[in-house]
């Protein structure tokens, strides 16, 4: 496949106008095929989502290949690529099942390549459960999260804990060499979450949120991690989650190379207003907002793509840095940026191109236009 004139998005985040080429399933030096006049258009890798529960019905922890599918199908329409769904603070036994089934899943070209699994829970603060079901959190355990990484095949990418509770530091330790570790659902202060990112965590889940604030005496874990350069925080831009004035001291703290953009978004994603659920517990969706019974936010109710759309249009965030927070980042952050993440020749084909206004003009997924 040959794409003409298109503005392409770099490894950096900047755009230059270019012919992008493909050859089977990977971008290539040059190529030869069928030609997309590109002018106008932005080329951008496929976005990579790899902190979400469920979208289009379906959730992660439903623990059956037909809601992995399901969800990978309204990802791909969305032209978010790659994928690494989250579990909840649900039993061990049913994390186990849903390690099983995600690593005997086999992605079609139809859908967005499953390419690992966050581990939300249940190593977390009761103090800062958010919409995490307090009866099944645990102490971190690291026999435990091996059995589930076995189950996985490899597949778990990222484990959340909070680093404060008993045997966090212990648990670092023994796994940060096995699976890269996030600090979450946490009331950790800066020495304590210092501690844990020397110890190797290298990961802040969902940024702001479920954690103590930032102020100039009682920075927390959002100043610890702005003083480490090797941790990447994640931000939920979905317009609900985070103020844009917070957003944009985010990216002043962190820097565009350590932002991970995320949606973290529900079964209700895609749908209309009404109840669903997460984690066990009953939600109701209002426009973008998604909420427990007693307000509690409850993930999003808004895909990543527009989630990007938000951080550009809303925030002021330049569209290049913002699509490199959602496609190299979180593949760096994961460690799959060797495979997807950029537009680099020899890693996987998935290109969207967005006109002027970041709609989707066409997807190729795998080399394939879909």
């Amino acid at each position: 496949m040959i794409i003409k004139h298109a503005k392409v998005l770099e490894e950096n985040g900047t755009f230059s106008e270019r012919t992008l080429y493909t050859e089977g399933e990977r971008i290539a030096e040059q190529g030869s095929g069928q030609v997309i006049d590109a002018t106008g258009l932005y080329a951008v890798p496929g976005l990579i989502d790899i902190h979400f529960h469920g979208c289009a019905g379906k959730d992660f922890c439903d623990g059956t290949a037909e809601s992995i599918r399901t969800m990978a199908e309204y990802e791909l329409s969305q032209g978010i690529m790659s994928i690494c769904p989250a579990t909840m603070t649900i039993p061990a036994s049913q994390i186990a099942g849903i390690c099983q089934v995600a690593g005997a899943y086999q992605s079609e070209k139809t859908e967005a390549t499953l390419r690992g699994i966050n581990l939300e829970g249940p190593f977390i603060s009761p103090a800062k459960k958010g919409a995490q079901k307090e009866d099944h959190i645990l102490a971190p355990d690291a026999g435990l999260l091996r059995q589930w990484m076995e189950l996985s095949g490899g597949l778990c990418r990222l484990v959340c804990i909070a680093p404060e509770r008993e045997g966090a530091m212990t648990f670092i330790d023994e796994v940060k060499d096995e699976i890269h570790i996030s600090v979450a659902h946490t009331m950790a202060d800066y020495d304590t979450a210092m501690e844990a990112f020397r110890r190797g965590a290298d990961h802040i889940t969902h940024l702001y949120n479920a954690m103590p604030g930032f102020t100039h005496r009682a920075p927390g874990v959002i100043g610890a991690g702005a003083d480490q350069d090797h941790v990447y925080a994640e931000l939920i831009c979905d317009g609900v989650h985070i103020h844009p004035s917070a957003i944009r001291g985010a990216f002043k703290l962190y820097g565009s190379d350590q932002i991970v953009l995320i949606s973290d978004s529900i079964e209700a994603t895609g749908l209309e207003d009404g109840e669903y659920m997460l984690g066990g517990q009953p939600v109701t969706v209002r426009g973008n907002q998604a909420r427990l019974a007693d307000g509690t936010l409850a993930g999003s109710a808004t895909n990543l793509m527009d989630c990007v759309r938000f951080l550009v249009k809303k925030v002021g965030v330049p569209l290049g840095t913002a699509v490199k927070c959602a496609t190299v980042n979180p593949a760096k952050s994961i460690g799959i940026y060797d495979t997807v993440g950029s537009l680099t020749p020899g890693k996987v084909a998935d290109v969207v191109l967005l006109d002027q206004e970041l709609r989707i003009v066409h997807k190729i997924h795998a080399g394939e236009l879909v």
